[in-house]
């Protein structure tokens, strides 16, 4: 509708066309859905080229996140383990200590 194809919305309806179907659409398919304009295909074809990129770029992104904090993650798990270390080979000193005593 924003698009003012808002006639081919009782079809696309009517063959349960969402947003997964519509993403995977071409030229030959919004044919058979009764888009006879070649000018109002273009028009879809156009945003829908529009909106695969931008899916793509949010899902790189969302990688990009994931990525980030599986690394951070591990950071933390390497910190946490050299701190056991530490404590591992000062315990043993302090327990001497006080066993002297």
């Amino acid at each position: 509708m924003s698009l003012n194809l808002e006639q081919y919305v009782n079809e696309f309806s009517a063959q349960n066309i969402n947003g997964e179907h519509l993403l995977q659409l071409d030229g030959s398919k919004l044919k058979a859905l009764g888009m006879t304009s070649s000018q109002d295909r273009a028009i879809i074809k156009k945003k829908l080229k529009e909106m695969k990129a931008s899916l793509e770029k949010a899902r790189k992104a969302q990688e990009k996140m994931e990525k980030q904090r599986e690394k951070l993650r591990k950071k933390e798990q390497e910190q946490l383990q050299r701190k056991s270390k530490k404590t591992d080979k000062s315990s043993p000193d302090a327990t001497e200590g006080t066993q002297e005593q």
